[in-house]
Formats: structure tokens, sequence, C-alpha cells
């Protein structure tokens, strides 16, 4: 991927995850969450920097042969990723929210149903149910973040 590329592809999903945390931090706000709420907008600011530089920059791309190196190096010093905390019920709430703004982005790159992935997919990379406490406040951060069906 050229330069040019990677960067308006960082800077695309960037810009997507800053949104929704700012959409659901101030919805979180409104709710009387605010010290909650700030937190999420803040940490949206910074969300993904690793990316910029080494390893990450170098090789985050499909058919890299360090990718491996690459994603595990992303999800293991970046704390919206379970992996950072060896699993996701370790996983702090306001990092699950971010993760929930996080899932909701690449839904957007990739033209995907968050729901769908996540209930296809998600709960067994990530070892939780709809129905646990992991899964119960992902449901909630979706229901906050995303417009209602007809």
């Amino acid at each position: 991927m050229k330069t040019l590329d990677k960067v308006n592809s960082l800077l695309r999903h960037i810009k997507y995850v800053q949104e929704n945390c700012a959409f659901l931090g101030l919805k979180l706000i409104s709710l009387g969450q605010e010290e909650f709420g700030k937190t999420l907008i803040a940490n949206g600011q910074i969300h993904d920097n690793s990316k910029w530089k080494g390893v990450e920059w170098d090789h985050l791309e499909s058919n890299d042969p360090l990718l491996h190196e690459a994603v595990l190096q992303h999800s293991r010093t970046n704390s919206h990723h379970p992996e950072y905390w060896g699993n996701i019920h370790m996983m702090p709430s306001i990092y699950i929210a971010e993760m929930v703004c996080d899932w909701k982005a690449r839904s957007t790159e990739f033209g995907t149903d968050v729901r769908i992935w996540i209930r296809d997919r998600a709960t067994d990379r990530f070892g939780f149910q709809m129905t646990d406490e992991v899964g119960i406040q992902i449901e909630r951060y979706l229901d906050l973040l995303l417009d209602k069906p007809f």
C-alpha cells in the first residue's frame, strides 16, 4: 500500500472512532456519567496513535509476512483491545466502550453490520456471551451509539 493510501485509511479510521467516541461520550454525559463520557471522548482523540510508527506502520497490511507480529504489537499495547488485558472479561468499562466505538468504525469502513459481526464472530473470538456482564455492556453501548431500526 502506498504511503498516501495508508495515511488516508488510517486518518479515516481514527476520524470514525473519534466521532463514535464523541457521540457516545456526549450521550453518556447527558445521562449523568460526566467523567466517563469525557474520558471516552479523550480516549477517542488518541485512538490508535501507535499505528503511525514502527512495526505497526511498516507491517499492518493484509499480505505482509510480519502482519501477525504487527497485530500482536498493536493489541498488546492498546487498552481498547481485549488482548491488552488478557481477556475481555478483565477490561474496564471505559475501554469496552472505546472498543465498541472501534468496532462500529470498522463496520462502517467495511460496509457491514456491527451487531451481526459481534454475534457471529466477536463472541467466539473473545469468549463472551451477549447475556454475560461484558455482553450486556456492549449491548448498552451499541444501543446508545446506533440508530434504532424502523
